[in-house]
């Protein structure tokens, strides 16, 4: 009997793992798993792990011993190279050609790297791995101003984390505001708070090269020809879903101008025979939004995960799990559910940063943002799911 194999090394590879074995599969299962090290969770690399207040054990959902006690065939530091998708197999490296019955594309992204002069000196720094992680927790203990290109999600969760280090911190982004998709009166929240922690955020400017001296790095120059003194340098301008696998094996894709990714249906099933696609590269129909969606967030994995091991083991459910994500700097904490597209209605307090943001559409709510109020989402996710129009008035009176 072929194995199910899985292949990834996040969290979307562990919960398909660990559903398939709860739901009662108790074949041969194979993870293959790219980095060294057991499959973990990305979030607190940015966060409580890049500052020292986890240990790696903390980013694991599943230990080692649980994948030697449940019989799982755990191939870390082992890449897959090729996928035949008509021979039902996948090629790794070490290993060769390794057959399944059943395979589950759980390859996540990559980071886009920024194509400047200097861009190649040490102390420049990319943040998606464990040891990413280790090699700028380690630069962030040392001296010097530190430099963040991006000014989205993982750049400014950097930004805070150096900062709370001790680091003198500038936050170079191309846009108007930080976190772009939240438009600028939500955007001047975050912006008030890290400018009150001393973070410097320069908005609308551009990286044109980086200065070193010795074969290290020096400082940041900008498209107004200002420069930076740098000593540590931290790119975040995003991630590309990681699909080559799918794409050579002729997988059916999503375009880029439609979000990318994986094409799959409601069960999370590729067009390929007995292969399913979770996690950041997974485009997904979305009942409530009546079009694909692509997420690079960890409640996808998570879910998605989860869900793909149920199809496989006999659910015909449809994914329906609205888009849910996180995230804590300073003393802000957030945590929102759907979409962040349309008009902004505010209930609470912007100006105390507690309150509730709610983008709506023609009436009706697409996404919530609880932002230092927390336990409200399950109440906003029934209003996004309301099949019809939300006054406006109820929307402001909701954080009470």
């Amino acid at each position: 009997m072929d194995p199910i194999v899985v292949v990834g090394g996040g969290l979307a590879a562990a919960r398909a793992t660990e559903t398939l074995r709860s739901e009662g599969y108790d074949g041969p299962l194979v993870v293959v798993a790219g980095e060294s090290t057991v499959p973990y969770e990305r979030p607190p690399l940015s966060k409580e792990y890049l500052r020292g207040e986890a240990e790696r054990a903390d980013l694991r959902p599943l230990d080692a011993d649980w994948y030697a006690d449940q019989h799982v065939d755990l191939r870390t530091g082992t890449s897959a190279t090729a996928l035949d998708v008509g021979a039902r197999s996948v090629t790794t490296a070490p290993g060769g050609a390794q057959r399944y019955s059943r395979l589950v594309l759980a390859t996540g992204s990559r980071v886009r790297r920024i194509d400047v002069p200097g861009a190649e000196l040490d102390g420049v720094h990319y943040l998606r791995t464990v040891r990413d992680a280790d090699r700028l927790a380690s630069a962030l203990a040392g001296d010097g101003p530190v430099v963040v290109v991006g000014d989205g999600w993982i750049g400014m969760e950097v930004a805070a984390s150096a900062r709370q280090l001790g680091r003198e911190v500038t936050v170079v982004g191309r846009g108007p505001h930080p976190l772009a998709s939240l438009g600028p009166e939500v955007a001047r929240i975050f912006t008030a708070v890290h400018e009150d922690n001393g973070v410097r955020l320069l908005h609308g400017r551009t990286v044109v090269g980086v200065d070193g001296d010795a074969g290290r790095v020096s400082g940041v120059r900008l498209d107004d020809d200002t420069s930076l003194p740098a000593a540590t340098v931290v790119v975040g301008i995003g991630v590309t879903p990681e699909v080559g696998l799918a794409a050579e094996a002729g997988i059916d894709l999503v375009a880029d101008r439609d979000g990318g990714g994986i094409a799959v249906d409601g069960t999370l099933r590729t067009s390929a025979p007995d292969v399913w696609a979770v996690g950041d590269i997974a485009a997904i129909p979305s009942p409530r939004y009546d079009r694909m969606l692509r997420i690079e967030h960890w409640a996808v994995a998570d879910e998605t995960g989860k869900h793909a091991a149920r199809s496989m083991t006999g659910s015909g459910e449809a994914y329906d799990v609205l888009p849910y994500f996180f995230s804590d700097q300073f003393d802000l904490g957030m945590e929102a559910k759907g979409l962040t597209e349309g008009e902004i209605v505010i209930s609470g307090s912007a100006e105390d940063r507690e309150c509730v943001v709610f983008w709506v559409d023609g009436g009706r709510v697409n996404g919530a943002m609880g932002i230092n109020v927390w336990e409200r989402m399950d109440e906003a996710e029934e209003l996004i799911r309301h099949d019809g129009t939300v006054d406006r008035a109820t929307l402001e009176a909701f954080a009470g």
